[in-house]
């Protein structure tokens, strides 16, 4: 039993020390965010919009465009649409009176992909910045001022922002988003950091290339091949936005799940980047592998061990604790753990990336289709 109980601690520790660490390390240099250089002119961008039967948000998702603190005729709209609702009907009658900002609608014939759409966007923009966002999201108002002052930087080649609110409500999403702000602010401080968010991601226009057409994690595999050609990629947690999420557990496994196969898709294929690069390959990466690649085993390995370790003790027992195991993440999902949500949180972040291990190896269909998640529309609506 012993043996158990140990190697139980050991996997535990080897979870939680990249997080310890960067806090501790954020506690001791308490980094700033990246600093604004606001220009004297501000330039004109454009913002890519993809969509796929958004026919009951997609105008509320127009409105919050034209809620931007920006001169709406330096902005360009580039919808990517592949809907069979009436999602660019709504787009159309929505523009037919507007002249500010000039509109693009890309209409597909067939559905191919998120990634390969966002590439035909990309390449149909026609300004030096472009920005990436999504449907199910609401972006603050400055955060598009406040992006392209980044760019005035030219070492600058990629910035995201911070999921602020999330629609719905969700502490589970919200308590991981709070922690990953902290770990990205840290990681723009060294270098560059790894994760880009769908939301809202900002890039410079002549560093975009192509992400590969299965890609599920877009914003990040763009931001870095940016990285690749020794631009930046800043996280700045004053650009704001909101996004709708879950709590229950198996709702969350849709949206989540995909997005951690997406994650560590992008750092297998890269993995030739470690210890290239400066911090970026010798410090963010390095860490990333340990935070998306190996604490998910890590944290199964010290489940199992505790388990049979209890077992061995008395089989009693052993049933007790997964009872109470299974009671505190049925709390955690209603978002009722109080001060120990977070832990939680943590939790059910390292249940994804498993699960997404699962997937790549048993090599399940993890092509680029997003499913539509209709009880995230109604969140929006």
């Amino acid at each position: 039993m012993n043996v158990l109980v140990t190697l139980s601690l050991i996997f535990l520790l080897a979870t939680l020390f990249p997080y310890l660490f960067y806090v501790l390390l954020y506690l001791l240099i308490q980094p700033n965010p990246p600093s604004l250089n606001t220009p004297k002119s501000l330039p004109s961008v454009s913002i890519v919009l993809p969509t796929f039967n958004e026919s009951s948000i997609i105008e509320k998702k127009l409105n919050d465009l034209f809620s931007l603190d920006y001169p709406l005729d330096k902005l360009e709209l580039v919808v990517i649409d592949s809907s069979t609702d009436d999602t660019p009907a709504i787009i159309s009658s929505f523009f037919r009176d507007i002249k500010t900002i000039q509109l693009t609608l890309i209409q597909e014939s067939e559905r191919r992909g998120l990634a390969v759409a966002l590439n035909e966007a990309y390449s149909a923009a026609t300004h030096d910045i472009v920005i990436k966002t999504d449907c199910d999201s609401l972006l603050d108002p400055s955060c598009l001022k406040k992006a392209v002052s980044h760019f005035s930087d030219e070492t600058v080649g990629a910035v995201t922002g911070t999921n602020a609110e999330v629609i719905g409500g969700s502490k589970v999403e919200s308590g991981y988003r709070n922690v990953q702000s902290y770990i990205q602010l840290l990681e723009s401080h060294f270098d560059s950091t790894f994760i880009f968010h769908g939301p809202f991601s900002a890039f410079r226009k002549n560093c975009i290339v192509p992400v590969t057409e299965d890609s599920l994690a877009d914003d990040t595999e763009l931001a870095l091949n940016i990285r690749k050609q020794n631009f930046k990629a800043l996280f700045d947690p004053n650009i704001k936005f909101k996004e709708a999420a879950h709590s229950a557990f198996w709702k969350r496994r849709l949206q989540k799940d995909r997005r951690a196969v997406g994650l560590v898709k992008v750092l297998l294929q890269n993995k030739n980047l470690l210890y290239n690069y400066g911090l970026y390959g010798s410090f963010v990466l390095p860490f990333n592998w340990w935070f998306l690649i190996l604490s998910p085993w890590f944290v199964l390995l010290s489940l199992l061990s505790a388990i049979m370790a209890i077992f061995s003790f008395s089989p009693p027992m052993a049933v007790m604790a997964l009872l109470i195991f299974l009671t505190t993440m049925w709390l955690g999902q209603k978002d009722s753990l109080g001060p120990l949500q977070i832990f939680y949180s943590l939790f059910d972040t390292q249940v994804s990336l498993l699960r997404s291990h699962l997937l790549l190896l048993s090599k399940k269909n993890t092509d680029g289709m997003w499913d539509v998640d209709s009880n995230l529309r109604e969140m929006m609506q």
